[in-house]
């Protein structure tokens, strides 16, 4: 498994500044394929888990500049739910994973004192002034705050043009 500072998820290359951090793409573990993801009947993923010097962050992406959304499940529940199952893939990871440097990586992500949490949406543009996007950002990011707060009180919705300062990441 490669843990590196650039992670591509579909159209979109996220490249975390500093040398020293790493991310890798959860959802494509050994571990998570072949071991975890048929427990309990299934589980869900996120995207990216990227580790910094004082965090871990789980980001999950969804881009429909493309393709619509089409799922009947609340976004922000549906990322919650990622969340959940994530965590506990890492802490499963962290004991079981065969993949020694899966294992070392679950290990490092869990050893921090903080999660944040992302959705980075990436959405088409809209012809209507009064609504310029087909989703409204604020109320998946209430929705994420109602269903998180135990985990990250402050969970970010950002698409390229809106990351915040305490990311250390661009997007292209």
């Amino acid at each position: 498994m490669a843990f590196s500072n650039a992670v591509t998820e579909g159209h979109l290359n996220f490249r975390f500044s500093r040398a020293d951090d790493c991310a890798t793409k959860y959802d494509d573990w050994f571990f998570y394929r072949k071991q975890f993801n048929g427990a309990f009947g299934g589980t869900k993923a996120v995207d990216i888990v990227f580790i910094d010097t004082c965090q871990t962050w789980l980001i999950e992406v969804k881009d429909y500049r493309n393709n619509p959304r089409t799922k009947t499940i609340d976004l922000g529940e549906e990322i919650a739910l990622k969340v959940r199952d994530t965590l506990n893939g890492l802490i499963a990871a962290k004991h079981n994973a065969t993949d020694a440097d899966e294992k070392r990586f679950a290990r490092k992500a869990l050893a921090k004192h903080q999660f944040r949490v992302v959705l980075h949406l990436e959405q088409p543009r809209k012809k209507s002034k009064l609504f310029p996007k087909a989703i409204d950002v604020s109320k998946v990011q209430l929705k994420l705050k109602q269903w998180l707060k135990a985990l990250d009180a402050h969970p970010n919705v950002v698409d390229k043009g809106s990351l915040k300062a305490a990311m250390p990441w661009i997007v292209v």
